[in-house]
């Protein structure tokens, strides 16, 4: 029993869930500005586009007359036939609206899906160099994460032979994320097609779906139909404070997915859902004029990167990073992190926020202006050269 003034105790899943370092350089940066100092920030994983116009005028509509109401605990069913017909335009796939969940963001849809697919003790395959929030996803519903390491020298792929390797009777799930957060890796085809044919729920984490350069990134539900898909507005849409996302499950996932979702979240919010109708209706010429800039950002990122002492042997052509070996100079990256923000002013993210073998390593985002990632790069060229 508590006594007066005890402290409560925390609980154990609370005490596990790591922090979100990028999260700790962007505060450590905030921090810096409120004294004055200018920061060049290539850490945060965000858009610095305005949400188009379309998007934030269906939602001020929706607003005005009084859509703001419970929706559906799936979503709004026009929002998830638009959903439907994205996925058939732009892949080719058959995606019955039934099966789509719409969520308050990617992350509530990972939390779903893997609370329906995973029991105590369970293990989930994820890469490494991974997605900083996967392992404490997977531990919070009391799952194991296990980690397949990928490698820079071979263009971060993820080995199939290896995912087969790590399987175990108590593997229920692997995790992939094409483009890739950190890497930017796109996943070819034919690895696809060869992880469609393992014994294992394949969760595909589409959030950069068509932020690529060069090559088309292919939905994991082109290779099989019982593919588990996890998408949202935030990245191509320039939509992260909207908070909107969504599954696509198989049948037999919809109704726990629902039901839980009918306890713990109850629907997405319905003005934003809305918006993201308007997104897939309106927002072609928007999203490829993003793209196309992102795209400049890339090379313009790759050419002068080159300068500041930093190696990149696998150059990314999705999402809107790149993770810079720095080995030469530190294998503390966290430490090197926080000593370029103190000494130049560039926040860039510790490779260790992304899973062991991402140490000594440096992700760079390159959603911000070119002239801001020109100011970067010569700051991070003094730094190295003074190193």
């Amino acid at each position: 029993m508590l006594s007066k003034g005890e402290p409560i105790k925390i609980s154990d899943i609370a005490e596990t869930i790591s922090p979100f370092i990028v999260m700790d350089v962007l505060e450590k940066a905030k921090e810096l500005e409120r004294k004055g100092e200018r920061i060049i920030h290539l850490e945060i994983g965000e858009p610095d586009f305005d949400t188009p116009e379309p998007i934030k005028k269906a939602a001020a509509e929706a607003l005005e007359k009084g859509l703001t109401h419970y929706t559906h605990s799936q979503g709004l069913l026009e929002l998830r036939e638009e959903i439907s017909h994205y996925y058939h335009k732009t892949y080719s796939v058959q995606v019955d609206p039934d099966r789509i969940i719409v969520t308050s963001g990617t992350s509530p849809a990972m939390l779903l899906v893997l609370s329906a697919v995973i029991n105590p003790g369970d293990e989930v395959l994820i890469t490494d160099p991974y997605y900083s929030c996967y392992p404490n996803f997977i531990k919070y519903v009391g799952g194991k994460p296990v980690t397949i390491k990928v490698f820079e020298e071979k263009g971060f792929r993820l080995s199939v032979k290896e995912v087969k390797r790590h399987m175990t009777p108590k593997t229920r799930a692997l995790i992939i994320n094409s483009p890739s957060n950190p890497t930017g890796v796109i996943m070819p085809p034919e690895d696809l097609e060869a992880l469609a044919e393992l014994p294992v729920a394949i969760v595909s984490d589409e959030i950069y779906h068509g932020l690529t350069y060069g090559e088309k990134a292919r939905s994991m539900l082109e290779f099989s139909s019982k593919a588990i898909v996890i998408n949202g507005f935030s990245k191509l849409f320039a939509m992260t404070g909207w908070r909107l996302g969504y599954a696509i499950v198989p049948p037999e996932l919809v109704r726990p997915i629902r039901s839980m979702q009918q306890n713990l979240f109850i629907c997405a919010t319905s003005f934003v859902q809305k918006a993201g109708i308007a997104a897939l209706k309106y927002c072609d010429e928007h999203v490829e004029k993003m793209r196309q800039e992102y795209d400049r950002r890339r090379k313009f990122t790759l050419e002068k990167i080159k300068e500041t002492g930093l190696k990149v042997a696998s150059s990314p052509t999705g999402a809107f990073y790149i993770l810079a070996n720095a080995k030469e100079y530190s294998m503390d990256s966290y430490n090197l992190a926080f000593d370029i923000l103190q000494k130049v002013g560039v926040a860039v993210t510790p490779g260790i926020d992304f899973g062991p073998n991402a140490e000594g390593y440096l992700r760079i985002s390159y959603a911000n202006s070119i002239e801001n990632i020109a100011e970067g790069m010569e700051r991070l060229k003094r730094y190295f050269q003074g190193a």
